[in-house]
């Protein structure tokens, strides 16, 4: 993992004394607001890259994040134990599976500033949702899948005008698709009908020779 880390959190990785934090990030793709949940685990706001970190302490669990060689789909479980009302609320009143959920490393330095370019260390799509109610305080889990999860998804798409305006919504070349499903359309000779000695060729067959008269 040292691959991806900057320069500032090198540094501090290898100094006598280590002062490690995570950074959760959830982000709902809804018109409510707040439409984000931003927590981290200390105590007290916490800013970075403009956004402000609400710190849950203790209470922030991620379980271990794994890497195979087999490029495995392999997700996470983040747990908020002990959260206020208002934490829940955000959870509950937003749409939440499938958007994005990503889980960084920092680190303070030495005077107790956060140290530049957190290191993300997971990014995936949140899934299942469990929220365990108790008085004031709650617990919620989430379920969270890897971005590879999308590899093992089937794509289907149709060759229907409904399918193609999801891509080009002005697009109307699939509109008769349907009307020609069954259609005979003769290309390159003349059709069955025009050997029946109709039309305006006098019966004479123009798209034949015979070999024995050559």
């Amino acid at each position: 993992m040292s691959r991806s880390l900057s320069s500032a959190m090198q540094a501090v990785s290898t100094a006598d004394v280590v002062r490690p934090i995570f950074l959760v990030r959830m982000v709902f793709d809804s018109g409510e607001t707040p439409n984000e949940l931003n927590l981290w685990s200390g105590v007290g706001d916490l800013t970075y890259d403009s956004e402000t970190y609400t710190g849950v302490g203790d209470l922030l669990t991620i379980s271990p994040v794994t890497e195979t060689a087999d490029m495995q789909a392999s997700g996470i479980n983040v747990t908020l134990t002990g959260v206020k009302s208002s934490l829940v609320a955000v959870a509950k009143d937003h749409e939440y599976q499938g958007r994005p959920l990503t889980v960084m490393l920092g680190a303070f330095d030495a005077s107790g500033d956060l140290v530049a370019d957190p290191t993300i260390i997971f990014s995936g799509f949140m899934d299942i949702m469990t929220i365990s109610e108790s008085g004031e305080t709650s617990t919620i889990n989430i379920a969270v899948e890897n971005k590879l999860i999308a590899f093992e998804r089937a794509r289907v798409r149709r060759y229907t005008a409904e399918d193609q305006k999801i891509d080009y919504p002005t697009d109307k070349g699939f509109e008769f698709v349907t009307a020609i499903v069954e259609k005979e359309i003769i290309w390159g000779r003349a059709s069955a009908s025009s050997y029946a000695g109709g039309g305006g060729n006098g019966g004479r067959d123009y798209g034949r020779h015979d070999a024995s008269k050559r």
